[in-house]
């Protein structure tokens, strides 16, 4: 069992090695961004940016119906059991400095599209390419994979069911009533699991997803947090999980490698944009 103390201190997990990867999905949206953008300028579209901002008209929200755009609405978090940053809980709770974007989200870093850009990038007009420019390069990067949406779907649909499973098991549900003990021993509110400490309408989350880091939600993340250290909660739902997992891909063995042979050929298309 490993000894989790910081979100880094966590190994991969077995069902990782199906899916595309922090690195590898940076740098597939990258090639999907080369190849929109080759496909504007082949249009006219001469300084189309790499990574461009949705058109001013659609305000703050977004684009409706283009890939990738979303409100900053949905608090991320650093482990599946929530943060390990005692530093940041210390300052922020469960929140963020103002100043900045929660944990693992970024905006576009391009200039705005105009209307009639959008329309060609999104096949919403007569000159683009069928599913415009963005469907083009995706057509490209996903050449040779035998089921996209399989391939996409799959490890993250098992994971999630047999998440339901491992808070279930009897090791899990004993390492939550011990954080949980903990951090009432330190003057805190009772939960049934960190996930429920981390989510507390009491910490009044705004429209950009931020709390409001009063003094007893910066208390209740501190505890949250040491309690997590000094009994190893992430350690034993990492062993759990694992075990899970394994067995999990062990039962389903030809269709989880079904689903790395379509990563490894995203892979290959991925490299062949950047060489070309």
């Amino acid at each position: 069992m490993p000894e989790v103390k910081e979100a880094d201190d966590l190994p991969p997990l077995p069902i990782d090695r199906y899916k595309l990867g922090k690195r590898a999905t940076k740098e597939f949206d990258t090639a999907r961004n080369r190849l929109a953008q080759r496909c504007m300028v082949g249009l006219g579209f001469t300084d189309f940016p790499l990574d461009p901002k949705p058109p001013k008209s659609y305000g703050s929200s977004g684009a409706p119906g283009a890939p990738g755009a979303s409100l900053l609405t949905l608090r991320r978090s650093e482990t599946p059991l929530g943060p390990l940053d005692l530093d940041q809980a210390k300052r922020w709770g469960y929140g963020w400095a103002p100043a900045k974007a929660p944990l693992g989200v970024a905006g576009p870093k391009g200039r705005a599209m105009t209307d009639k850009e959008y329309a060609a990038l999104y096949g919403r007009s007569g000159d683009a390419p069928k599913g415009g420019c963005a469907g083009q390069g995706d057509r490209q990067l996903l050449k040779g994979v035998a089921d996209a949406t399989h391939m996409w779907a799959y490890p993250s649909r098992r994971q999630e069911r047999l998440e339901k499973a491992v808070a279930k098991d009897r090791r899990m549900r004993k390492a939550f009533a011990t954080w949980s003990d903990c951090v009432v021993d330190k003057g805190f509110k009772r939960y049934r699991n960190p996930e429920a400490a981390r989510q507390d309408k009491a910490w009044g989350t705004g429209r950009d997803g931020n709390t409001t880091h009063t003094q007893r939600e910066v208390g209740t993340a501190v505890a949250d947090i040491e309690c997590k250290r000094k009994h190893n909660t992430l350690g034993v739902w990492w062993s759990v999980t694992a075990e899970r997992q394994r067995a999990d891909i062990d039962r389903n063995k030809a269709v989880y490698e079904a689903v790395r042979r379509d990563l490894d050929t995203v892979r290959a298309n991925v490299r062949s944009t950047a060489d070309g």
